[in-house]
């Protein structure tokens, strides 16, 4: 009878100790999926307020004339007067 006892309790501990195991590793899987997640939000976060200081830079500097200048000529195709654009016709 306590061959069978022992016998019980190193088959349950080994179980016990094969299903931790197991789950160990599928939660350490998580964790590194979240942390890619992580590193990948954090680059989109650096990515997007960077964009977010150009759009300031160029609100700040909307009303200038050097702006609404660069813009007629690359939109608009607006020059000022007697002055002189040429088109290179190559292929």
């Amino acid at each position: 009878m306590k061959k069978k006892s022992a016998l019980l309790k190193k088959i349950v501990f080994i179980a016990v100790l094969i299903y931790a195991i197991t789950t160990f590793i599928k939660q350490q899987k998580i964790l590194n999926t979240y942390a890619t997640q992580a590193e990948d939000l954090e680059s989109q976060i650096a990515e997007a307020t960077e964009y977010q200081q150009q759009l300031n830079e160029e609100k700040e500097n909307v009303n200038s004339s050097e702006y609404i200048e660069a813009i007629a000529r690359d939109k608009l195709d607006m020059y000022l007067p007697n002055e002189r654009v040429y088109v290179d016709n190559e292929n």
